[in-house]
């Protein structure tokens, strides 16, 4: 039998993810882990060893490209989102003047940037993927990137996050990209 999780609406549990966020970054504990750290739904803390240093690398070369592709707007790299089921990093992500404006200078952005862009790596299950490309949709992005080890980019919209030929927000946007 398969199991279904109802998760919270994402608005509701941006009032959970913001304090439970501001409490973690906060704590002198957790600021000396060197990894990645995000939250489930209940607040509890997930934390991942540092990626090798080709993903870091890759997300990088992502966010170079994204800057020279999309000359307005703020490209952010670890970005902290709420989600229905706790804040979630997004390795790279942009974000529009104006939702930029709208987000302000927080610790964690309670609505996604349009772009989140996910760099997969070997530990990566695909149902992980899945579901964090579906927070990042519910949370407000309008596109959502797949990044694979092999320089392949997907570009996914939001109807039952389909992928499409190119990214509407920024079409120029390469379909392969080169590592160095």
């Amino acid at each position: 039998m398969a199991l279904t999780l109802k998760l919270p609406a994402q608005q509701e549990q941006t009032i959970v993810n913001l304090t439970r966020w501001t409490e973690v970054v906060a704590d002198p504990q957790v600021s000396k882990f060197e990894g990645r750290i995000e939250t489930d739904r209940h607040g509890h803390i997930i934390m991942s060893p540092p990626p090798a240093p080709s993903h870091g690398s890759f997300q990088a070369r992502i966010a170079s490209l994204l800057e020279r592709h999309l000359a307005t707007g703020t490209v952010l790299t670890e970005c902290p989102i709420s989600t229905a089921d706790g804040v979630k990093a997004a390795d790279v992500a942009w974000a529009s003047p104006e939702r930029m404006r709208e987000l302000g200078n927080q610790l964690c952005f309670h609505t996604a940037p349009e772009i989140c862009v996910e760099v997969i790596s070997p530990s990566n299950a695909e149902a992980e993927i899945h579901e964090k490309t579906l927070l990042y949709f519910d949370a407000g992005a309008k596109e959502v990137w797949l990044a694979t080890e092999s320089g392949a980019i997907t570009f996914l919209v939001p109807k039952g996050a389909r992928p499409t030929q190119a990214s509407r927000i920024c079409p120029s946007f390469p379909k392969r990209v080169k590592l160095r």
